[in-house]
């Protein structure tokens, strides 16, 4: 599968998700399972299709997909910039339609960490006059 399939990579939060994209017949593997499997809600396997969706070429390509890290939604999200810009790579006509609706978008938001004398990144210790 991954001989001479193109090759892309998509983040998002802590998740890193390596998409290998030939032509097919609509096949998507998530980390050697299959895609129903993996990913068991609805709305996640909806994520990870949009960019296919988009273009209307779900039975044109056979997608492996590596995911690490992070959870589910953020390995849906990573699964999609993934293969979003593997369809660039396929043909550069796609990127605007990609652009338009956001497929394309590093979300660059992440986990603020912990600070000293605070609960959570924010939360104070709750105040007493007393």
């Amino acid at each position: 599968m991954k001989s001479n399939a193109i090759h892309t990579i998509g983040r998002r939060k802590s998740s890193v998700a390596r998409a290998y994209v030939k032509p097919g017949a609509g096949v998507i593997t998530v980390n050697s399972k299959p895609f129903e499997v993996y990913f068991g809600r609805a709305t996640l396997r909806m994520v990870v299709k949009q960019p296919l969706a988009l273009l209307k070429q779900e039975e044109k390509f056979d997608v492996s997909l590596n995911v690490c890290g992070g959870g589910p939604s953020g390995q849906a999200g990573a699964c999609r910039l993934a293969i979003a810009r593997a369809l660039i790579e396929v043909d550069a006509a796609n990127r605007k339609s990609l652009k338009v609706e956001g497929y394309l978008t590093r979300d660059a938001r992440e986990v603020e960490r912990k600070k000293y004398g605070r609960h959570g990144a924010r939360r104070r210790p709750q105040f007493s006059k007393r």
